[in-house]
């Protein structure tokens, strides 16, 4: 199982570098307005993450600015943590949030270098209620597997989109790092502090 977390971890990190090969198919403004963000961010990405001169200090800060741009870093952290985060103090949660976000970016930024030419297929959107959008696709591989069906959950903010989840066959990122995080939590009476100081460790480690 962690062999395949890992795995679709790699996959998550090279869905930010797609373009789009057709639009949404809902006719509400929301849906333009994602497709081109998703756009924009591909632009982006391709652009400054991609190439064998960018070092890992480069890529990694690059990687940040796009993430904190275009990710709800927050909003992602908060629920993650779940129930947990309404038992933490003002500092822990602070500090959570500061080692989520170095996770994210120690996480995925270096795997960016394994970009191999892969496209990803937009099939359709969803828009539930006023603000969220499913965008259903396919992210096509060049080494003759099959297709990894892959869902996008876009959080409109005004004229500004965030995305708030990547699902990757039927598996949440967010929900996965949730699980975990609660495992953590629970395995050690139920106190933050561990998490905390697990989240430390990693970091320190993977510097």
């Amino acid at each position: 199982m962690k062999k395949r977390r890992e795995i679709l971890g790699v996959y998550v990190a090279l869905l930010f570098l797609f373009f789009p090969a057709r639009g949404f198919s809902d006719s509400d403004d929301v849906g333009p307005g994602a497709e081109r963000f998703i756009t924009s961010l591909a632009d982006k990405a391709i652009t400054s993450l991609t190439g064998e001169d960018i070092t890992r200090e480069k890529r990694a800060r690059r990687f940040r600015s796009l993430l904190t741009e275009h990710f709800a870093v927050e909003t992602i952290g908060r629920w993650v943590l779940g129930r947990h985060w309404r038992k933490a103090t003002e500092g822990e949660r602070e500090e959570y949030l500061s080692l989520f976000e170095d996770l994210l970016v120690i996480t995925y930024a270096e795997r960016f270098a394994m970009y191999s030419g892969e496209t990803l297929v937009i099939s359709k959107s969803v828009v539930n209620g006023n603000n969220d959008i499913v965008v259903y696709s396919l992210l096509n591989r060049t080494d003759g597997l099959q297709p990894l069906k892959v869902n996008w959950r876009v959080r409109a903010r005004g004229e500004n989109f965030k995305i708030i989840d990547i699902i990757v066959e039927g598996i949440s990122m967010g929900q996965t790092q949730r699980s975990e995080f609660a495992s953590v939590i629970r395995q050690n009476g139920g106190q933050i502090e561990n998490l905390l100081s697990l989240l430390r460790k990693r970091l320190k480690n993977d510097a």
